[in-house]
Parts: C-alpha cells; structure tokens; sequence
C-alpha cells in the first residue's frame, strides 16, 4: 500500500498574527512531502510512526465519539492498517515550520473520514471552514491547540489566503520568474523548534498591554501590508514592508529566534541584503528570508546554505 503524496507548506505571513486576526498567505512546498505506507521491512524511524500512528488513532475515536457532527473515521480499516505496520513515510522535517504534522493530517482525513469534503467539489467558503475545523481538531493532537491551516493547505495543495479567522479562501499568486533576481528563501538554523513552548511565551506575551498594542499597531499593520503587497506583486512596498516586519520581529520576538542568529537577523536590515523572518513558531527549524537580489545573499550569508522557495 502506497497513498498519494502530500506536501510540506510555507506560511509566508502570518506566523502568530493569525492568532490575533491579521491576514496570512500559505504556499504549498513541494520539495517535501509525505505519503502512509505499510511497511515490508520496519526500520526503527517506522516503527516510531506506527506507535504515534496508534496514539493518533485513539485520539481521533475520541474526537469521534465526542463530536460525530464534525467528522467520522472508518475506523475499521484505520484500526487494521495501523496494526499491519502503516507508517508516514515523510521527508518533511518535524520541528522546522514546513508543516510535518499537516501533511500527516491531511493523509489519514482523505483515506478514512466518512464523507470526506474533496478538493474536486466546488469548494464554498462553509466547506473550507469546515474543514479548517476538522484539521484544527485533529491537528491539536500534536500542537496542543491549532489553527487547522497546515493540514488545509496540505490536502487541497493550492494557497490559501487567511483574511481572518472566519473567512480563508484558496488565492492564486503571480507566476514565479526564474530569471528573477528577487526570492524568498530557507536558511536552516540547524536546530528543531518545539511549537507548544514557543507558542505558550506568545500567549504570556499577550498579558502585557504594551506587546498587545505592538502587535496591532506594528506586526499586524506590517503583516497585512505584506500579503497584500505579495498578491499584487508589488515588490517594492514588499521589501520596504518586509524590512519593517523583520525590525518588528527582532525587536519583539527574541525568545522565537535562535540566539546564534540575532546578529546575521540584523545585518539583513542594516544592510538590506535580506530581510530574515520567523518561519512558523520559530525557536528553531527553518527561517524565512526575502531578497532583491539572491546573488547578494548568498554572498553576505555565504556560511548557510540557501533553499530558494520562490523567485520574482
């Protein structure tokens, strides 16, 4: 048994302003990907899939039982697949911001649920919600809380545009150049994030009336400007409202970026070679970097390697 792959995501904007209601733009990234299996020769990295594929499983026979209106499993074939040995064959980092548990979601939503909603229907806004929900229930799994996206981007493999909590629609974003010199890129920071931690000092954060004023006067502000300024490929209000969000981020949200990259966060804006933002919760894993000119950053961060994930 072999399923169909699933991809890796990249919220481009959004990390923690979704949580406060500022818009968000979500890429699928195709360079990984995940498909489940059942395993002829268990190695040891399958055998630990299967174990937290048997965790899931119980978990979602709860989410079942306690709210059958949201979702149901055909847990029959879930319950003998996962004792033959199934596993998430994934090259999806976990820990890195690129949606492992997303895509691990939405592979197990489209094999069992019952009356599973498909990307070929016409897909209204209350069937995106819905299924938004769904993910978010059966993604906290992993997260303790979530918002659902990763999963949704995951399964329907298009961008998703966040307007707000309540209103999400899949968005077109202009054609990549290749010959471009501008690019959004990857720099491993060479250590895994946890989510939950990173996203338990947010919410303490949020106590403090002089963060919660930041972020809707500046990270907010920023966040929204970017996504308007990607989808309408104005590059110039791009970078100068990237510059600004990375400013905002450093300043801010220091406990969300590894120690050993303060300083090269800052020579991007100093030097405005490249401006470096979060990549999901941060605390590790992947970050984010925007270029006008690719040659350039990779020049002055000539110690990392650079994943281009997107040329205009």
């Amino acid at each position: 048994m072999k399923g169909p792959l699933f991809y890796s995501k990249i919220l481009l904007f959004g990390e923690y302003g979704i949580i406060k209601d500022s818009k968000g733009l979500s890429i699928p990234y195709n360079f990984y990907n995940g498909a489940l299996k059942i395993a002829e020769n268990p190695t040891s990295e399958s055998i630990k899939s299967n174990a937290a594929l048997q965790r899931f499983t119980a978990y979602l026979e709860d989410i079942q039982e306690e709210n059958p209106e949201l979702v149901t499993f055909n847990m029959e074939a879930l319950h003998a697949d996962v004792e033959q040995g199934m596993y998430f064959d994934s090259s999806i980092p976990q820990g890195y911001g690129v949606g492992s548990s997303g895509a691990l979601v939405a592979a197990i939503y489209d094999k069992y649920a019952n009356n599973k909603i498909t990307v070929l229907e016409n897909l209204t806004r209350e069937k995106l919600l819905q299924l938004k929900n769904i993910f978010a229930q059966m993604e906290s799994f992993f997260h303790g809380k979530s918002s659902g996206l990763d999963p949704l981007n995951s399964y329907l493999s298009l961008p998703i545009l966040i307007n707000s909590k309540d209103h999400i629609e899949p968005t077109g974003i202009p054609s990549q150049s290749t010959e471009g010199k501008g690019a959004v890129f990857l720099i491993d920071s060479g250590i895994v994030g946890e989510t939950a931690p990173m996203v338990n000092i947010f919410m303490e954060n949020l106590k403090d009336q002089g963060f919660r004023k930041m972020l809707k006067t500046q990270f907010v502000k920023y966040t929204d400007a970017c996504v308007e300024n990607f989808l309408h490929g104005d590059v110039k209000s791009l970078f100068s409202n990237t510059k600004k969000l990375s400013k905002v981020v450093l300043n801010n949200f220091k406990p969300m970026i590894p120690e050993q990259f303060h300083q090269v966060w800052q020579k991007g804006i100093d030097t405005n070679d490249y401006y470096l933002k979060l990549c999901g919760s941060g605390g590790g894993g992947y970050i984010l970097g925007f270029t006008q000119n690719l040659e350039k950053a990779k020049e002055s961060l000539k110690d990392y390697k650079l994943e281009v994930v997107y040329q205009f």
